[in-house]
This record gives C-alpha cells, sequence and structure tokens, in this order.
C-alpha cells in the first residue's frame, strides 16, 4: 500500500476557505464556483498529453481493443458514469467501452471498505477481464497513488495492454506506472480533501475528452452529429428523425419512412434517401465503407 502523502496538492488546505462554515450560502456559492473556474484552465494544459492518449486508444480500438476504465471511489464513479453513456450515446456494445469500480457495483452507490488500497484485486479485475494488447486501460486517480488502480495498470501492461494514468497531482505513481501519464493539477478543494469536487470535475472532463473523440475518430459521430445514438425513447427518436432531415433535406414524411425501414439507425436511413436503395444496400454499403457515413455518402 502507498500511503497518501499531506503534501499532495488534492490534500492542501485553503486558507480562503478556512472559515466557510461560518458564511452565507450565496458567499459560499460564488467561492466554489470561482474554485470551478480554473478547472478548465487546468485541463488546457494536460491538453498534449490527453490528445497523446487519445490517439494511442484510438488506433488500437480501430483494432477492435477495448476501452477500460479503472479506478475507485468518486474516480471509478465517473469511471463507470462515462463508459455507461457510450452505448447509448455511440451505439456500441456494452463490452467495447467498460467501467471498473474498485468493490465493485456496490461501491456505486456506498464506500466498500478497503477496496481502493487492494492491489491485487486491480490486477485480478483485468485477469477477469481478460485484458490482450489491443485492449487500452485507463487508471483515473486524483491522488494518483490509488494501489487498487496501480495493480490494475501493473497487470495490463503485462498484458501488453496499452496504459494510461490520469490523476490531480503532479509526478504521481499512477504517471510513472503508465504509458501516457495524464496530469490535472487543480489544487486544493473547497473542502479540503474532497476530491469529488474539483479534481472530479477535472477527471469527468478528461474522461469527455477521451471517449467522445475516441468515438469521432473511429467514426461513429457524422460532423458533430451522433448518428450512432440508439433512438430508445421519444426524445431520442425525435432526434434521430431530425438528423436524417439536416443530412439529406427530406420532408418528415420521408425521413420518418426511411427510418421506420431502417429499424431506427440513423445511417442507414441517410443513406437510404441519399443513394435511392433500399436498407439491405444501405447497411452492406456501409459495411464496404468500415460503417462511417461520411465515406459511404461519397462512396
Amino acid at each position: 500500500m502507498i500511503d497518501p502523502l499531506p503534501e499532495l496538492s488534492t490534500e492542501q488546505s485553503d486558507p480562503r476557505y478556512s472559515q466557510i462554515d461560518r458564511l452565507p450560502t450565496e458567499q459560499i456559492a460564488r467561492l466554489m464556483n470561482q474554485a470551478d473556474a480554473a478547472v478548465p484552465v487546468a485541463v488546457a494544459v494536460a491538453i498534449p498529453a490527453i490528445s497523446g492518449a487519445i490517439d494511442a486508444i484510438s488506433a488500437r480500438m480501430s483494432q477492435g481493443g477495448r476501452l477500460i476504465y479503472v479506478g475507485a471511489g468518486t474516480s471509478g464513479r465517473l469511471a463507470v458514469l462515462d463508459a455507461s453513456e457510450c452505448p447509448p450515446t455511440f451505439g456500441t456494445d456494452p463490452s467495447l467501452v467498460q467501467g471498473v469500480i474498485a468493490g465493485g457495483p456496490d461501491a456505486l452507490t456506498r464506500s466498500v471498505e478497503g477496496a481502493e488500497d487492494d492491489t491485487e484485486a486491480g490486477a485480478a479485475a483485468m485477469k477477469d477481464l481478460g485484458v490482450g494488447a489491443l485492449d487500452s486501460v485507463v487508471g483515473v486517480s486524483a491522488s494518483g497513488r490509488a494501489p487498487f488502480v496501480l495493480g490494475a495498470l501493473a497487470e495490463a501492461a503485462g498484458r501488453g495492454a496499452l496504459t494510461v494514468g490520469l490523476s490531480c497531482n503532479e509526478g504521481a505513481p499512477l504517471s510513472a506506472a503508465a504509458q501516457h501519464g495524464i496530469e490535472v493539477v487543480v489544487g486544493p478543494e473547497v473542502v479540503t480533501g474532497s476530491t469529488r469536487l474539483k479534481a472530479g470535475t477535472a477527471q469527468k472532463l478528461v474522461l469527455n475528452m477521451i471517449s467522445t473523440i475516441s468515438m469521432v475518430k473511429l467514426g461513429r459521430t457524422y460532423g458533430n452529429k451522433m448518428v450512432e445514438m440508439s433512438a430508445m425513447n421519444s426524445k431520442l427518436a425525435d432526434r434521430a428523425l431530425r438528423m436524417v432531415r439536416d443530412i439529406t433535406g427530406a420532408d418528415r414524411e420521408t425521413a420518418g419512412a426511411a427510418l421506420d425501414a431502417a429499424g431506427g439507425r440513423t445511417k442507414v436511413a441517410v443513406l437510404m434517401i441519399q443513394h435511392g436503395i433500399d436498407a439491405d444496400a444501405a447497411r452492406a454499403l456501409l459495411a464496404t465503407h468500415g460503417e462511417r457515413l461520411s465515406d459511404a455518402l461519397s462512396g
């Protein structure tokens, strides 16, 4: 186990907030808002490292690899959240992007004592997933020292996987353990040590970038449109209809009929309208062009 060090920036006490328990609500809210405004600035500093990691991840995913996030506590919950949003947003199989949290599913809603400190459990999680050379494993830890995450990354590296470490402290052990180290240094929290605040926000912003940009590079959007989105409710079905109309210029009736024939698949409906073909031909055309709508439209 790696003992937490008092010099970690995320563990420091900021004197600006030492009297918040005596302040009126609005003043505390303004202080928090001012603190949060520093987070995007810190993320911007790390963009070169973030970009390098995304390029490496998407290269492996294009060959059939998976993206696996690993974290403990708040970091683990954010990891699972980001992974869980990929199927509805980008139409991915749930196995393509996965989140692993120390302590298992129970830890999503309550603290599981000692789970973060179990190095062997982190390694076991990678074994259980059968992590291999095409996979990318992103360890997420605000301190950059969580033993569960370090154990997972060590096991993943030994299996030939790409490893990325996302932390909120400089010189984090997680960065040293990973091929790609991302350090978003946000400094002390409004409530000392509560890394669900600025550190958590920073991690969410970076995870947004990793998953979204990887999916863009894999052709799972058309421009900025989520054309692989699963239309699982009326709001999303209406969004799919609007996307088909925006891309093709078709009227509502034509777009709706194409979507129905396409089984709700936006890309198939677009190709049906643009090329005047049926759903089977549209699906075949997509497959020929690696499921990239832009290539299928021009092909």
